[in-house]
């Protein structure tokens, strides 16, 4: 029992701090420790750290810009070839299943999404730095690649006239489909040219970082938004109902109003084997789901359900019978590579640089996700290095743009791969389906593909499920991920996700324009502060008002500054001192008529005159100079008592006030011109301005600013709110008993003029600089 008290001293202890230190005001611990800025390094420094080269550094930078030098020396061959080897067959069933599949939503030829499930990891291997990821087709890039194509290679421009059809005319429109797909292929690979371009510039720009711009709110709202635009986009292949190809805004809303319309001519054997194949899968990556501990690989079932309904399709001709439509066609090899068209740059650049986003901020965000479980890191500007590499590459090949799907990276990561040789082995089997089994798809039904695309996007939807615990944790970040999902819905995938970003933007704007701030008050016996309003033993020290700001004070927000002072204060500081000068102006009057006596203890009414002094605040001035003689005397006026003139003076319950500057990071210079004039409003009406728990980095930059001077000095400045407060206390004990909030005026005997008093109107160096601008145009 001892031993257990013994043990829990220490603990009591440690349990309360006490400190004794003087108290610090800038000056003072300036004076006290000497601050060693780091000198900055010069131009020929900088320089010779750039151009310096040796063969450690150059290995170095050689192994940073292809990864494959860190990971594949230290490949461990036993341990993780028959998991790579395993792997890379499953992902590469899948692979080949979903590039047929997304090829259906870029537009082109089933045939072409095998080319984008091949090309792009022979290039990603060498390059790329993350182990997991399984490079290809992704259903919301391949639809953003398919609006880009559907705008710029509509049917419209490839109608052809048969003059061999019969009819009342004889003569039918038709669609040249050779030339439409060769020219949707082209643009297909064009586009990829040019998004790889771009990411590559910013790779080599080092701008890695725009991604952090994408909040994963904004990501779910757009992934959510794009998985129902794949919907809407697969039902009509899964209907086999024929539809207008639009684009742009509520194009998604058209499309189902008129696939709505023609629902009447929907192939019942399409639609039967497209809502079987989206069961079957559905239940059967439930089944993946809820046993995968159990079952060591997954059950590849889109490989399955596609052999099965191949066979079904051959078996019973389906096309012949019930005009149903299939694959026809898959090219046999491969093509020659094919130059971009350079001249449809401009038509594209800025659906590309969407494209080129959002490509590498979904392959990051799931590289993120594998790389914190296996303890590794991704280099963020390598990555948009390799992706673009590989869709300059696979450009070249009649590819589209490749990212990474969710899906098939969970395949290739649940199905034990380690390293990118599963991604390689992937491509292999891929390889395989080019070169040998693509004649044997050619029966495969759409719908069936359109399927497979429907049954894999159930993650995608399951995140409207995130929107009740956004709303529940932050209902600015719920906002964001509505608006963004509803915005790419209604005005497209481009549009939205710039309309979503500006909204996000827009919601950080507002937050630091509209920041948190509070009256703050002593926590009794210690030296924490904290809100008023939020805690009922805080307690604010007398005659002192401490506000915090927490925000970054700029041109947007210094009025928000101001209000939140007066709200703090309980009045306006230059109301203030406009009404003690009205109040002077009116004792002046009423001594030069007699009906006052100025004394050198305050201001009294003369014996048998009637009191006239109490006169209406709005009563006009009078300016006449009348001639009372009196001797020079000095009086003094308490504004906090009642006066003998009837002017509503706000009272000033205070002598000091703490700017709390703890969460503030920068200040521009309108900030630093606005709290200079707040100083001198609040100095003028005898209520001293102190700052606390600044940042250092604001008094170099309120020193490259001149803000101090005679009146602003680094003594009004303190580490802590404690230290302020101290220091007042400690002024205040060795002040003397009088009020200090007095005006001082002297009046001459024998003098006409009126005495003179302080303009109301601010010297021009006080004023900010919206009102110094307004004051110029003016004039």
């Amino acid at each position: 029992m001892a031993a257990g008290v013994r043990a829990e001293e220490p603990l009591a202890e440690l349990s309360h701090y006490v400190v004794a230190r003087p108290i610090y005001s800038e000056a003072g611990f300036q004076e006290e420790n000497e601050r060693l800025p780091p000198p900055p390094p010069t131009l020929l420094e900088r320089a010779r750290a750039v151009c310096s080269c040796s063969r450690k550094k150059a290995f170095q930078i050689t192994k940073s810009f292809l990864p494959i030098l860190e990971w594949l020396p230290n490949y461990r061959v036993k341990e993780w070839l028959v998991s790579d080897i395993i792997s890379g067959v499953s992902t590469g069933l899948v692979a080949t299943l979903q590039g047929l599949a997304y090829a259906l939503l870029v537009a082109v030829p089933v045939g072409y999404g095998l080319y984008s499930a091949f090309f792009p990891i022979l290039t990603y291997f060498f390059l790329g730095t993350s182990r997991h990821i399984s490079v290809g087709p992704f259903p919301v890039v391949s639809l953003m690649v398919g609006s880009v194509v559907m705008s710029m290679a509509p049917d419209d421009n490839f109608l052809i006239v048969d003059s061999n059809a019969t009819g009342t005319n004889g003569t039918e429109i038709l669609i040249d489909t050779d030339s439409r797909d060769a020219q949707r292929v082209l643009i297909a690979s064009t586009l990829t040219f040019l998004v790889g371009i771009l990411q590559v510039v910013f790779g080599v720009l080092q701008i890695g970082f725009i991604v952090r711009y994408l909040a994963d709110p904004l990501v779910g709202g757009f992934t959510t938004a794009a998985a129902f635009q794949v919907l809407v986009s697969q039902l009509k292949i899964v209907l086999n109902v024929s539809t207008k190809n639009y684009n742009g805004v509520l194009s998604i809303i058209y499309t189902l109003i008129e696939t709505f319309e023609n629902i009447g001519t929907t192939n019942i054997a399409d639609l039967i084997a497209g809502l079987l194949t989206i069961f079957v899968c559905m239940v059967v990556k439930e089944i993946n789901d809820r046993f995968k501990h159990k079952i060591p690989i997954p059950i590849p079932i889109e490989v399955i359900v596609t052999i099965v309904a191949t066979g079904i399709s051959y078996a019973a001709d389906l096309e012949k019978k019930y005009n149903a439509g299939i694959v026809k066609s898959i090219p046999r090899g491969f093509l020659p590579p094919e130059a971009p068209d350079v001249s449809m740059f401009s038509q594209m650049i800025a659906a590309s640089f969407s494209i080129a986003i959002v490509a590498y901020a979904i392959a990051v965000s799931v590289g993120k996700v594998y790389a914190t479980k296996y303890d590794y890191a991704i280099n963020g500007n390598q990555e948009f290095i390799a992706f673009g590499i590989s869709n300059i590459f696979s450009g070249a090949f009649s590819c589209f743009v490749a990212t990474t799907a969710l899906s098939r990276t969970a395949v290739q990561e649940s199905t034990g791969g380690k390293t990118q040789v599963a991604g390689i082995i992937s491509a292999g089997i891929v390889l395989i389906a080019i070169v040998a089994l693509g004649k044997l798809l050619e029966p495969l039904q759409k719908s069936v593909l359109a399927a497979v695309v429907i049954a894999n996007l159930k993650g995608m939807f399951m995140q409207v499920f995130d929107v009740p615990r956004l709303w529940k944790q932050n209902k600015v970040d719920a906002m964001i991920w509505v608006f963004t999902c509803i915005a790419s819905i209604i005005l497209g995938l481009d549009l939205g996700l710039l309309a979503g970003l500006l909204f996000g933007l827009l919601t950080v704007v507002l937050r630091v324009q509209f920041p948190s701030w509070g009256g703050f008050g002593n926590i009794p016996g210690t030296d924490i502060y904290k809100k008023v309003k939020d805690y009922k033993n805080a307690v604010e020290p007398e005659g002192v008002k401490i506000l915090k700001f927490s925000s970054p004070i700029f041109y947007a927000n210094i009025d928000g500054l101001k209000s939140s002072l007066k709200s703090t204060v309980g009045f306006d500081a230059v109301r203030v001192y406009n009404k003690r000068l009205k109040a002077l102006r009116k004792i002046q009057k009423l001594i030069k008529k007699g009906k006052l006596k100025a004394t050198k203890n305050g201001i009294i009414s003369e014996p048998g005159i009637s009191n006239e002094a109490f006169e209406t605040d709005e009563e006009p001035e009078d300016n006449e100079d009348l001639q009372v003689p009196t001797k020079e005397v000095e009086i003094q006026v308490d504004w906090n008592s009642e006066l003998p003139v009837k002017v509503n003076i706000p009272k000033v319950p205070i002598h000091s006030l703490i700017l709390d500057f703890g969460a503030v990071t920068f200040l521009d210079i309108v900030a630093v011109r606005s709290i200079k004039t707040i100083i001198r409003e609040f100095e003028r009406i005898d209520v001293r301005v102190y700052f606390a728990s600044y940042q250092d980095n604001l008094i170099s930059q309120l020193e490259r600013s001149a803000f101090f001077d005679d009146i602003v000095r680094k003594d009004m400045f303190f580490l802590t709110v404690h230290d302020a407060v101290l220091y007042i206390r400690n002024q205040m004990a060795y002040s003397d008993n009088q009020d200090p909030i007095f005006e001082k005026i002297s009046l001459m005997q024998e003098s006409k003029e009126p005495i003179e008093f302080t303009e109301t109107i601010r010297p021009a160096d006080e004023l900010d600089v919206q009102e110094e601008a307004m004051r110029r145009l003016a004039s």
